[in-house]
């Protein structure tokens, strides 16, 4: 098997090859030049630079109509002084109505709003780069962009906009610091595009032309700024963010006293070179970051949570990027949680924590992170270190090779003997990425190493993607050893084989009011490691997604499984269908999207079909009005009936949660989840309010509460209030 590997590695480097060379977009150049005029960024722009720099116009659809001209024309100057890099754009606009904003919050959806964007790639690889967007109410968006077009907006950064509202236009200025960019010194041409989403055109158009079956986000679409001089290291780049947090807690359900609690430690960025970071973190309280969306578990295995914690997201892809979603030998969650003999998991703290990630050079990335949680008595709990080491290295035109070493160790004595001394993985993926982005893959394999060296502790896998207007090829295969052990990822099942390939066809009709129609295939199949089939879905679905952003999918499938432990379909702790047995089952549904640009849209779905040894019906949704620009009411749902046959547990499981976002200002907002989930007997409401003083500097009050539902009695209340602040050295 490991010589297959190696030959679909060959493959896609021959796939790839060809287009190492090959230069695209050069007749997209735009001129930057240096100004000694003083901008001030208030959106008017009538400093006298602006008229005397090279424009990008000419902006071309990227949906609904593939390469025509955008409907609304929109120009873009660029300039720069020693401190930051100037940005100045014109969205004209003879559409009567009001523009489409969901609301003053930073961090928006880009596709759901009016908005204007530029995308950075500094590195001139075509796969990491940034993102810097604005609404016209000026609301702003960051992210980094990873893997060739995804954007992580939870990264958060320093930078200056304002904007302007016209009659007939918008107008936009931007001052992002060379301090808050990541680049190598010397260079003197940069990868650039341009994008502006007018929703109420529902058209999204790009300078770059930029295929309707790719992201405008993608960075293998990029014109060049060609810089006047070789660009400088920016000074010293050294920002340090203190932290102080305190607040009450009470433990109903104990029947303990109300506890005070405060803390206060500190997360330091320091440059090393424009594009080398090192983020250092002591103490560290994450007591802001916003609550998982809950989720109902009907599935058999460890269900997929986001990281959310600001520490861990710069050049996160560096890191938690390794094998597949479901195959992760790192997953950063998985530091700061202590489990106990029983299962249980909890919150164990952080002590300090140290991670360098960037770029060397422009074909070499590194990551290197180390943190140490403390031990938790109460629990038994040993404290823990966590080490890993990246290394990737750009081959082709936008591809990578990347090697990954993950170390847990135990550095202290603990009650629990369920805690190995140490766990290892090392691991190397092929990430393929071609010129075109027609063609996309990966390719891996990783070995773990636990105390005894038990055998077939290894996983590999290999996706390849291919990609074109009409026509999206998958193909995915999996294998992962009986005693793989990743402790710090995220591998939810052991023991199989799996192939998963797919294929989806789009029609694109002219003079019509649908955009695209087109029906998928779609395969799931689980094999044992004697090649005996445990798992399959065959699914069969057509999609159609009309021009004023209603969508309409009908789907079937049919589900085959064998049961490798005992199993409660429910979850609700009922008699346990028996290890062995098989099952097949043929499930319908159909899942609609309403017209997003209205103030009121909704998204609905509902599904039946046979269940186990019985029948599940489900309906899921969100209905969401938006109040613009001043924030949005929105409820989420999923329901689900599922008949059973004694003595099995039949169940009525019910998931909402009502969500409500007011946007004060842009730099005040408020946020209000309540979710009511039956399935683990409670209710949990959390109020989070943050005030944005100053860029990057925010003070929370959070406020968290869990109840029984039947009752509405109090399990634990929380009230925590915490303020940081920008510093810059």
């Amino acid at each position: 098997m490991r010589s297959i590997v190696c030959w679909l590695v060959g493959v896609a480097c021959l796939i790839v090859a060809p287009v190492k060379a090959q230069e695209r977009f050069t007749d997209y150049q735009l001129e930057i030049v240096k100004t000694t005029e003083k901008i001030e960024i208030d959106g008017y722009l009538d400093e006298v630079i602006w008229s005397k720099l090279d424009r990008a116009s000419g902006f071309t659809q990227n949906f609904p109509n593939e390469f025509a001209p955008a409907s609304s024309k929109s120009e873009v100057m660029m300039t720069y002084d020693d401190q930051f890099l100037y940005v100045a754009a014109v969205m004209y606009d003879d559409l009567p109505g009001d523009y489409v904003v969901s609301s003053l919050r930073r961090d928006f959806d880009f596709d759901d709003n009016d908005a204007f964007v530029i995308y950075l790639d500094p590195y001139n690889d075509g796969t990491n780069g940034f993102s810097f967007a604005v609404s016209p109410f000026n609301v702003q968006r960051e992210a980094l962009i990873n893997n060739g077009n995804r954007e992580a907006t939870d990264w958060d950064n320093r930078w200056f906009s304002q904007v302007k509202r016209y009659d007939d236009r918008w107008t936009v200025e931007m001052a992002i610091p060379f301090k808050t960019l990541r680049f190598n010194e010397g260079k003197d041409l940069w990868r650039v595009n341009f994008a502006r989403n007018d929703r109420k055109r529902f058209e999204v158009s790009s300078w770059i032309p930029v295929p309707i079956n790719f992201d405008v986000s993608s960075l293998a679409f990029t014109g060049y700024l060609n810089w006047d001089e070789p660009l400088k290291k920016p000074g010293a780049n050294v920002a340090l963010i203190p932290f102080v947090a305190g607040g009450l807690q009470k433990d109903f359900e104990e029947g303990t006293a109300t506890q005070t609690t405060s803390s206060a430690g500190f997360d330091a960025k320091v440059a090393v070179t424009p594009a080398l970071n090192l983020d250092l973190t002591f103490n560290p309280d994450f007591s802001q970051v916003e609550v998982d969306r809950q989720q109902t578990n009907l599935n058999r295995f460890e269900l997929f949570f986001p990281e959310r914690r600001q520490f861990f997201l710069e050049n996160a892809d560096l890191f938690s990027d390794f094998g597949f979603s479901r195959i992760r030998p790192f997953f950063s969650r998985r530091i700061g949680i202590a489990t106990d003999s029983i299962g249980r998991t909890s919150q164990n703290r952080i002590q300090y924590g140290a991670r360098l990630s960037g770029k060397l050079d422009d074909n070499w990335r590194v990551g290197l992170l180390n943190m140490q949680t403390a031990g938790d008595n109460g629990i038994g709990f040993p404290a823990q270190n966590f080490t890993v080491a990246t290394v990737q290295r750009k081959v082709f035109a936008r591809s990578n090779i990347a090697a990954i070493f993950v170390n847990r160790e135990t550095t202290s004595s603990a009650d629990q003997t369920n805690v190995a001394a140490y766990n290892r993985v090392v691991g190397l993926d092929y990430n393929l990425a071609s010129a075109d982005n027609r063609w996309n893959g990966k390719f891996f394999y990783h070995q773990s190493f636990s105390p005894g060296n038990p055998t077939d502790s290894y996983a590999h896998a290999s996706y390849l993607g291919y990609n074109v207007k009409g026509l999206r090829i998958m193909w995915n295969h999996e294998y992962v050893g009986e005693n793989y052990n990743a402790e710090v990822g995220f591998v939810p099942r052991q023991s199989y084989w799996r192939l998963e390939p797919s294929i989806n066809y789009r029609f694109f009709p002219e003079n019509s009011p649908i955009l695209r129609h087109g029906p998928r295939v779609y395969l799931d199949l689980y094999a044992n490691k004697s090649l005996e089939k445990t798992d399959e879905t065959i699914e069969f679905s057509y999609q159609i997604d009309w021009k004023n952003t209603s969508s309409l999918n009908i789907f079937t499938s049919n589900e085959y499984l064998v049961l490798t432990f005992p199993f409660d379909p429910t979850r609700t702790g009922g008699e346990q269908l028996l290890a062995g047995a098989s099952y097949s089952y043929f499930r319908y549904g159909v899942q609609y999207n309403s017209d997003l640009r209205k103030l009121f849209n909704w998204s609905g779905t509902v599904a039946h079909g046979k269940y186990f040894n019985g029948d599940r019906f489900e309906m899921s949704g969100e209905l969401n009005y938006r109040y613009q620009p001043y924030g949005s009411v929105s409820v989420a749902f999923n329901y689900n009936e599922i008949s059973l046959p004694q003595p099995y547990n039949s169940a009525t499981l019910f998931l909402v949660g009502p969500r409500f976002d007011i946007s004060f200002t842009d730099q005040l907002f408020i946020s209000t989840f309540v979710q009511y989930n039956n399935q683990i007997d409670n209710i949990n409401l959390n109020t989070r309010l943050q005030w944005r003083f100053r860029p990057v500097s925010d003070l929370f009050l959070v406020y968290t509460d869990n109840y029984f539902p039947e009752n509405l009695k109090v399990k634990n209340r929380a009230l925590i209030l915490k303020l940081s602040y920008w510093i810059n050295v």
